[in-house]
């Protein structure tokens, strides 16, 4: 059946993490994705409360099987009670894909669960006869690749190869996307010798020796690249995460941020050096500041929106 959703089609998306005490309920959340026409939304599991609010909200959704549950989804009987609950049980959510796993490494322990657990819920998914419009995939980082510069090196690394092949195998048998996290902002930090601030900002003048003006398109060929030479070159990479922080850090500022995210909201509309037609399907991380989160003060200063949906910057979504 052939529906036009306008929402989605035009718009990136936001990821909604709720490690934060101060947060607003699911259905202000979801009320404050509408009011700025943000039309994609990223849950990390799945939240019965936002996949309440969801219904009929023709917003699209990436919902994940978070890490921890990826074991027990290697049971072909818990992923078919699993699709059941939370997919067939919210027939009016728009869910697109599910992401099975989050920025798994080959040495984490679960590693071995990801492939078992995409074909079990690819299984499920079947079954209900969802497969033409849910696509199951998992989300990557980018330290998967062993060289990333210049772009068109772009390969997955020997220790990771065993790993993500056989899950490309699974996305090019399925036309599904691989889901991947892109952050400018940890290339820069990690590499500030050779990568200026304005190249990971989208402000840099004219195109570097390698024929790119931003990072973000750099490191997106780079996994484009590194998919052509594992043969499958039609695979469609969905930046599932991809964000600045607004303190915290080196370069974190509210100004480099509302730089980062306003211009990237527009860069998506486009396309890459390596893959000329937009969109980019983009998912910004995050919708807010979170309290709780762990690990260093950065990672607490994502957000779009203060606990209080006060807008940190002033963007336009679609």
């Amino acid at each position: 059946m052939g529906h036009i959703y306008n929402t989605g089609a035009q718009s990136v998306g936001v990821c909604y993490g709720g490690n934060g005490n101060n947060l607003p309920t699911k259905q202000a959340v979801v009320d404050l994705y509408k009011s700025n026409g943000i039309g994609k939304i990223r849950l990390y599991y799945p939240d019965e409360g936002a996949l309440q609010a969801l219904r009929g909200s023709n917003i699209e959704v990436i919902l994940g099987v978070p890490n921890d549950k990826l074991q027990s989804l290697t049971n072909a009987g818990a992923a078919s009670d699993w699709v059941n609950r939370y997919v067939k049980a919210y027939s009016n959510v728009k869910i697109k894909y599910i992401a099975v796993g989050n920025e798994v490494h080959p040495g984490d322990a679960v590693a071995g669960s990801v492939l078992p657990a995409m074909r079990n819920i690819q299984s499920a998914i079947s079954s209900a006869n969802l497969q033409g419009q849910i696509k199951v995939s998992t989300a990557i980082d980018t330290t998967l690749l062993g060289n990333s510069y210049p772009p068109k090196d772009g390969v997955f690394s020997n220790s990771a190869s065993g790993y993500i092949r056989p899950i490309i195998t699974f996305l090019v048998n399925n036309g599904a996307p691989l889901l991947a996290n892109v952050y400018p902002y940890f290339a820069y930090v990690n590499n500030q010798q050779s990568i200026g601030l304005d190249y990971a900002l989208f402000t840099k003048q004219g195109n570097n020796e390698v024929g790119y003006q931003n990072l973000f398109d750099a490191l997106l060929d780079s996994l484009y690249a590194a998919l052509e030479k594992v043969g499958a070159p039609n695979v469609k990479v969905v930046v599932s995460e991809s964000g600045w922080p607004s303190e915290g850090g080196t370069g974190a500022t509210v100004q480099n941020a509302g730089t980062y995210y306003r211009n990237l909201i527009r860069h998506a509309k486009g396309g890459t050096p390596k893959r000329p037609n937009g969109p980019i399907e983009t998912y910004l991380f995050a919708m807010f500041d979170e309290n709780q989160k762990q690990g260093p003060e950065i990672e607490r200063h994502f957000g779009l929106f203060r606990p209080d949906k006060s807008p940190k910057y002033q963007l336009s979504f679609n």
